[in-house]
């Protein structure tokens, strides 16, 4: 990998501003979120573009079943398992899972249980075979934006739109700590609104840490002014660790997150113009910075640690191979 040398090495089109983006587990694909109510799975070999008809905005994505199954969730409140690689896929089971958006799904590392979380303040646990309620979970006080399990599998992480983190007992539902990302949050007092959350949540393969991203040194809640940030917590101990800025103090949120084998952390950048920021896991300012040609809303990294999707407010879902050009 040389992130020096990264390009776009694959620029597929849509007529719509895309929103979410995911590889899926075999690399063959990857499905982004439209705003004309579907998702859109791309084949990254030959450019192959197919539908499913989600009916509406989807930000949260999941695999189960070896990559074999598709979980999204979105505006309406469902949480819809697809046949991911089906050449017309339609819905295999749906779930009014929530009242109001669900912002967030993540699956166990035992691919047994699914976890969503929405507006409506509540962290639900379901059994991926059959779809069934396994329990709830009650805490947070504002709109919940993320959810991911720790890699041991016996907890999940929770944060919300004002930035507290609720680690959560996966066996039995109990509240354990809670934490916040105080620079994440920002309550404006002229437009009396509070901009902030965890916009993407990820932990280190070891589960030693956790990297949160979102917004930071917000002037305007009404604007999005502001920059872009990722902070980083010691899981055993819920301290931060660092914040990761960037250099130009770039206007924007830091949407989507990746965090790299070598350590490396990564993030998709939209608001003023797109970017991807690459940061080595304790320095603050970026390593590498590469302007995109649009508003970034997501990004993911492939499974063969070499390439990026990031999907884009212009339509471009753009695959970045971080490697000279061949």
């Amino acid at each position: 990998m040389d992130v020096s040398k990264t390009h776009v090495e694959s620029d597929f089109k849509h007529e719509r501003p895309l929103m979410s983006c995911r590889f899926d587990p075999s690399g063959r694909f990857c499905f982004a979120g439209s705003q004309d109510y579907q998702v859109w799975r791309w084949t990254l070999d030959d450019g192959k573009k197919v539908a499913l008809d989600t009916d509406a905005w989807v930000r949260g994505f999941a695999f189960a079943e070896a990559g074999e199954v598709l979980l999204t969730v979105g505006y309406d409140g469902r949480l819809i398992w697809w046949p991911a690689t089906s050449d017309a896929p339609e819905p295999l089971r749906t779930v009014d899972a929530h009242q109001g958006w669900v912002r967030a799904v993540d699956v166990s590392p035992d691919g047994t249980l699914i976890a969503t979380v929405g507006n409506d303040l509540v962290l639900r646990i379901w059994n991926a075979a059959d779809g069934e309620l396994v329990r709830e979970m009650r805490g947070h006080e504002t709109h919940i934006y993320n959810v991911a399990f720790h890699p041991s599998g016996k907890h999940v992480v929770t944060g919300d739109l004002k930035c507290h983190a609720i680690e959560w007992e996966v066996e039995t539902g109990k509240q354990l700590r809670t934490w916040q990302a105080t620079s994440l949050i920002k309550y404006d007092t002229t437009f009396r609104a509070d901009i902030g959350g965890f916009r993407s949540m990820r932990f280190t393969a070891d589960g030693k840490r956790l990297a949160c991203s979102g917004i930071t040194n917000v002037t305007n809640a009404f604007a999005g002014v502001g920059n872009p940030s990722v902070v980083v917590f010691d899981y055993e101990s819920g301290k931060q660790v660092i914040e990761h800025l960037s250099k130009a103090k770039l206007r924007g949120v830091a949407w989507g997150l990746a965090l790299h084998q070598d350590g490396s952390v990564i993030a998709s950048v939209g608001g003023s113009g797109g970017h991807l920021l690459f940061w080595k896991p304790d320095s603050k300012d970026e390593y590498h910075h590469l302007k995109l040609a649009s508003d970034a809303r997501d990004l993911d990294l492939h499974t063969d640690g070499l390439r990026l999707a990031t999907v884009h407010f212009d339509g471009h879902l753009r695959i970045h191979r971080m490697a000279a050009k061949a």
